[in-house]
């Protein structure tokens, strides 16, 4: 697929399906926004830099604030449980000490990649 035919099947999302699904785009940036914030500022330690399972955590928050513009749809739930299972396998990676190049050949979803 070339780059114009990707920019034209975004344009496509953007101002179709996804603005039907979750609504306003300004509105639903912004919850976003509030819940990683919020995020950020509650975390176990605020100063330190962004780790594999912080973001998994944010991806949910971002799935959470889907469900609160537009119609939603019930991927949000199914994505959002998901990006928590791997925000814990994350977890007892890192508790375990395993690097981080390590971690996607230590983990359940690295495995289904590779095989």
């Amino acid at each position: 697929m070339k780059a114009g035919d990707i920019l034209r099947r975004a344009a496509e999302l953007v101002d179709g399906d996804r603005a039907e699904t979750y609504g306003d785009m300004a509105i639903l940036h912004d919850k976003i926004a509030i819940m990683w914030a919020a995020w950020l500022k509650v975390r176990r330690d605020p100063d330190a830099p962004l780790t594999a399972e912080d973001t998994a955590h944010m991806e949910t928050l971002l799935k959470m604030a889907r469900t609160q513009c537009g119609k939603g749809t019930p991927d949000n739930y199914t994505d959002g449980a998901a990006y928590q299972a791997m925000a814990g396998e994350l977890s007892e990676a890192a508790a375990d000490g395993v690097p981080m190049d390590d971690r996607t050949r230590h983990s359940s979803i690295g495995r289904r990649a590779s095989s």
